[in-house]
């Protein structure tokens, strides 16, 4: 059998959650796949893919459905001989969805997090649920990163042909036994310095404002109490600024995108991911991996991986003083602490391995091509 031509569609050539995924979605197939990969904007993610010899292209938009790009598009998907597109996310599935239908192609779409959620005005929540309706219904295959995401859907909408494929994540690499740089001398933090780190996008989905605040808080209660936030997105310039005016730099140490993930985990202590809607995150899956103790807030995927006080603490949506109280739980209880670092990396290991997942998507493709 000839290995299958698969157009992976993301949204950005950045990396985050679903670019992580994507990265190690590539490298978990066998050759029975020759993946191409199209982003709408360069990145990181891009230059990574290019040095392990994947085929890129970036065709540059910041529009949801930019009919401007779709001759590029269709021109690419004859060139490379494409047989299946596999889009990541809404905004990529919006750019490649009406393509795969006018070209007669098999579209998979997975949903790394429905567009609409509880934050939004109810018209605005439920134009984003008529749009995700019919990119649904103009795919193939919808693959969600978690049952709750999956009912969601249904619940929302009526999804129909759906499965559950949750994310995964390269279990060599984050491995906790491995050997690291020395992050808190980079940062300048003490070895006495209780480090609560938030390392990914920073944008309203992450609600970086609200962990800013949370570790101010912490901090009045005991100084040794800091933050570390690394990431960049279209909110970091407002959460530099509050950093700024509130006199925080010393409590709270800043840096933009960097790839040495597994170095930053392992300096801090707890990891928070205060976010107001997920699929399945996997800066969550890579913190479980490295044996960190979880703050988090209860959105889809991550209510079905993380128990309170069991391997994690669940916090309020949208409340810095919550946030701070679960810091200060564990900066208190080391036993907790200790019991739910274990349990999280327990579940991990068992359930969350990236090649496992590869392997699911690759016989999705294979029932398209076999049909």
């Amino acid at each position: 059998m000839k290995p299958i031509n698969v157009l992976e569609v993301i949204r950005q050539g950045q990396i985050g959650g679903g670019e992580s995924h994507l990265l190690d979605l590539v490298s978990g197939f066998d050759n029975t796949v020759n993946p191409v990969v199209l982003a709408f904007t360069p990145g990181q993610m891009i230059d990574a893919f290019r040095t392990h010899g994947v085929k890129c292209y970036v065709i540059e938009t910041s529009h949801p459905f930019d009919i401007r790009i779709i001759k590029q598009i269709r021109e690419l998907i004859k060139k490379e001989q494409i047989q299946i597109i596999h889009a990541h996310g809404s905004r990529a599935a919006s750019n490649v969805a009406l393509i795969a239908k006018m070209m007669k192609m098999p579209l998979v779409y997975t949903v790394h997090g429905w567009s609409f959620h509880q934050d939004q005005s109810a018209l605005i929540s439920y134009l984003r649920a008529r749009s995700e309706k019919i990119i649904c219904n103009l795919s193939n295959q919808v693959i969600c990163v978690s049952g709750s995401n999956q009912q969601t859907g249904i619940q929302t909408f009526g999804l129909k042909r759906s499965v559950v494929i949750e994310n995964g994540i390269n279990l060599s690499r984050f491995n906790p036994n491995n050997s690291f740089k020395e992050i808190r001398k980079e940062f300048d933090f003490d070895m006495s310095d209780f480090i609560v780190g938030f390392i990914g996008r920073i944008t309203l989905q992450k609600d970086p404002i609200n962990f800013i605040k949370s570790i101010a808080i912490a901090n009045k209660q005991d100084p040794k109490i800091k933050g570390l936030l690394v990431g960049e997105g279209d909110m970091k310039d407002e959460a530099m600024a509050y950093i700024k005016e509130n006199s925080l730099e010393d409590v709270i140490r800043t840096s933009n995108f960097r790839n040495d993930i597994p170095d930053l985990l392992n300096a801090i202590d707890v990891f928070c991911l205060p976010s107001l809607w997920e699929g399945l995150s996997i800066a969550l899956l890579e913190a479980m991996a490295m044996g960190k103790a979880l703050v988090v807030t209860p959105t889809d995927g991550t209510k079905e991986v993380i128990v309170d006080k069991v391997n994690g603490l669940i916090a309020q949506y949208n409340n810095p003083n919550n946030l701070a109280e679960r810091y200060l739980t564990y900066f208190k209880d080391s036993i907790l602490k200790e019991k739910c670092e274990k349990e999280a990396k327990a579940l991990i290991e068992k359930r969350f391995d990236s090649k496992l997942v590869s392997e699911r998507v690759t016989e999705v493709y294979k029932s398209f091509i076999q049909d």
